[in-house]
């Protein structure tokens, strides 16, 4: 594979696992070979790895199928999925959800990344709305300060917010990052 074609969101298969590729910077250093300063996101383990790739580099493009999966519910033997074309439920593992049990909601629509006729990895949407269960009293004047808190969003998890949020507000957030965006 050409260095120059790595781009977000590319699934690659390197070091015996399938990745997809977060950022990509491509760097020319004056006189020097050009490379690619990568960010690239394991799917089975959720894990991001930095990588400098030059050319001849061992990157090739993933032969992978996605397909659009309504998320039904969680239960003691795992998440549910169905394929709202044909009705079919696919099943996957707490270790193949990975971190992004986080930012999945009931009746959401994600991507499911099929590799060799496996269920290879989930992909959220890049951005989803959450209402704040719990977190500290927001303070009349605390509108513009750069400092935050953490607050509890409806799935459990923790993300830090701006000191004027309350509970029962809606926010915005990015499920790459898991950082807040904005109040909704």
């Amino acid at each position: 594979m050409d260095i120059t074609s790595l781009r977000p969101g590319l699934k690659i298969e390197t070091e015996g696992s399938l990745f997809v590729v977060v950022s990509a910077q491509h760097v020319s250093p004056g006189n020097k070979r050009a490379f690619v300063r990568a960010r690239i996101k394991n799917l089975k383990t959720g894990q991001l790895l930095e990588r400098t790739v030059r050319e001849g580099n061992d990157y090739e493009v993933a032969d992978t199928e996605e397909k659009d999966m309504q998320y039904l519910y969680h239960d003691a033997s795992g998440y549910h999925f169905m394929d709202s074309q044909t009705y079919d439920q696919t099943f996957l593992t707490e270790d193949q959800v990975g971190s992004d049990k986080d930012f999945l909601q009931e009746n959401s629509i994600v991507k499911l990344l099929y590799h060799n006729g496996a269920v290879a990895g989930m992909q959220l949407p890049f951005f989803v709305e959450m209402a704040i269960k719990e977190t500290e009293p927001g303070f009349k004047g605390d509108t513009a300060s750069s400092t935050g808190k953490p607050a509890v969003i409806e799935t459990g998890a923790v993300v830090q917010v701006p000191l004027f949020i309350n509970v029962g507000d809606k926010i915005k957030i990015d499920t790459r990052t898991g950082e807040y965006l904005e109040r909704v």
